[in-house]
């Protein structure tokens, strides 16, 4: 995901004051320890999650919270036309399990 020029302090609030009910919809679905980590010098945005079951990611986007906090998040980040934030695939290289 890629963030807007500046806006590291508002995403980073936004982040900290985060919607219990989104919150509760990503948990419902089995996720946790949830990480976003940002790359300041290309503004590259990269999330880490553990999720019981991967199938439930796909069910994410149909929910009215997550679709509110994409419409909520999408001035300060790369967006596609949904509001959903632009993200890319990355090719897992190592893993130590």
């Amino acid at each position: 995901m890629k963030l807007f020029k500046g806006m590291e302090e508002e995403y980073k609030k936004r982040h900290d004051e985060i919607w219990p009910e989104l919150v509760g919809l990503l948990k419902e679905n089995g996720i946790s320890e949830y990480s976003i980590f940002l790359d300041e010098d290309s503004h590259t945005l990269f999330g880490v999650l553990s999720i019981d079951d991967v199938a439930a990611m796909e069910e994410l986007p149909s929910a009215d919270v997550m679709k509110k906090w994409w419409a909520y998040m999408k001035d300060i980040m790369e967006s596609n036309e949904d509001n959903s934030p632009v993200s890319l695939p990355l090719k897992e290289v190592f893993y130590l399990p």
